[in-house]
C-alpha cells in the first residue's frame, strides 16, 4: 500500500506518492484531488488541520523549539475564526478579538488561509486519522538528519537530496516531475511522504498536548 506526502504550492498541491523506494511526483489542483489519489493508506500534509479557537497551538510552539535555526519555518496557525474571511484587515480584527493577549496573523500566515479552509472543508465530519498534519523541516532536521541549511539555498538543496536519497529514489522522481513543479515544494512533499510512511508503520513522532479542536481534529504535528 502506498502513502502520500503533500505540500502546497501556488497552483494547488504537490503530491509525492511513495511505495517502497519508488516515489512519483503529482501536480494536484484541489484538496479533493489529493484525497482522491487511489491506493493510499496515509496522507501526510504540510498544512494545519486542528485549529485553536482562541490562542497559540502547543504543537506550533513545540515545533519551533525543536527546530533550532529554522523556527521561522513554523508559521503561527491562524485561529479558526479567521477562516470566515478573505480580507486581511478583517482577519486581523477577528484574531485580535479571539486571543488574549490579542494576536493577529502575519501576512505570510494569512496567505495560507484559503488552503487551510479548503482542507478543513474537504476533511468533513467526523475527522479521519488517514490525513495527518506534518512539517517537512521536522522530517529533514530531526528524522532524516543531515540538514542544517535553509531550503532553497544551494547547500540546503544538496543536503535535502542526500537525506532523501537514503530512503527513496528521489532523483528519478524529480526527473519525471510534472512541468512547473518547484524543486523546493517537490522535496518538501517527499519529506512529507517519508513521514506518511512512518505514520503508516506506527513509528512517527508527534508534538502537541493531545487536545482536539472544535471539530474534534487533533492539534498536533508529526514526522
Amino acid at each position: 500500500m502506498a502513502v502520500l506526502g503533500v505540500d502546497g504550492w501556488r497552483l494547488g498541491w504537490v503530491g509525492a506518492l511513495l511505495h517502497g523506494r519508488t516515489v512519483e511526483l503529482l501536480a494536484l489542483g484541489t484538496v479533493d484531488d489529493v484525497l482522491a489519489v487511489p491506493g493510499v493508506e496515509v496522507i501526510a500534509i504540510d498544512m494545519p488541520i486542528g485549529l485553536s479557537e482562541d490562542g497559540v497551538r502547543v504543537c506550533d510552539v513545540a515545533a519551533r523549539e525543536l527546530l533550532t535555526g529554522a523556527a521561522s519555518s513554523v508559521f503561527p496557525t491562524p485561529v479558526r475564526g479567521v477562516l470566515a474571511t478573505d480580507d486581511y484587515a478583517e482577519a486581523r480584527a477577528i484574531s485580535r478579538a479571539a486571543t488574549d493577549p490579542p494576536r493577529a496573523p502575519s501576512a505570510q500566515a494569512f496567505q495560507l488561509v484559503r488552503s487551510i479552509r479548503a482542507l478543513d472543508d474537504a476533511l468533513g465530519d467526523p475527522p479521519t486519522d488517514r490525513v495527518v498534519e506534518v512539517h517537512p523541516e521536522l522530517a529533514f532536521r530531526l528524522g532524516l538528519g543531515g540538514v542544517t541549511d535553509r531550503k532553497g539555498t544551494a547547500r540546503g538543496t544538496v543536503q535535502r537530496l542526500r537525506a532523501l536519497r537514503a530512503v527513496m529514489d528521489v532523483g528519478e522522481a524529480l526527473d519525471a516531475a510534472p512541468v512547473g513543479v518547484p524543486v523546493v515544494d517537490a522535496l518538501d512533499a517527499c519529506a512529507a511522504a517519508w513521514s506518511a510512511q512512518r505514520l503508516a508503520d506506527g513509528r512517527a513522532e508527534c508534538v502537541g498536548d493531545g487536545t482536539t479542536d472544535s471539530r474534534d481534529r487533533p492539534m498536533r504535528i508529526c514526522w
